[in-house]
């Protein structure tokens, strides 16, 4: 049975097609799982609550943008999460570095860990934020604050 050219080329583009439409739908269904879940919406919660953090991005507007699935930062498995959620104000962006544990009676996550890193190099531990400051944040502000913290992974 022969096959002629133009049907094998149309074959082809409708592969293609088809092939890409999936992969774009698979995509945007994992993004959309990463935004409704809990550790997720709880460490945005935890950014949006922290004055000197927001003041730091120049937010609001606060951006929050697609997770990198191929990070190798972003791990999930059933009772704990670690994620690196890109975020971006008007004045700057960073990465809101998350671990999050999941009580398995309840069910219900918990922060353990919520840092913002800014693109300067200026790190922000929400859960122990720094005192708000009338004239802004300062480099001293910052100097210190990852201490302690298991950010030596998440690059």
């Amino acid at each position: 049975m022969r096959v002629s050219t133009s049907q094998l080329q149309q074959l082809t583009i409708f592969t293609t097609v088809l092939t890409g439409g999936g992969i774009g739908t698979m995509y945007y269904l994992l993004q959309k799982k990463f935004v409704e879940s809990d550790y997720h919406r709880l460490a945005l919660q935890k950014l949006e609550a922290c004055p000197v953090a927001m003041e730091s991005l120049g937010a609001p507007p606060l951006k929050v943008h697609n997770i990198h699935l191929t990070d190798r930062n972003n791990r999930i498995d059933q009772h704990t999460a670690q994620i690196k959620i890109p975020v971006t104000g008007s004045q700057t962006g960073g990465y809101l570095y998350t671990s999050s544990i999941q009580d398995p009676d309840t069910n219900r996550w918990s922060l353990k860990q919520a840092v913002l890193k800014l693109r300067e190099g200026q790190t922000i531990d929400l859960l122990n934020p720094p005192p708000a400051s009338t004239e802004g944040l300062t480099e001293g502000l910052t100097e210190g604050l990852t201490e302690g913290l298991d950010t030596d992974r998440w690059h």
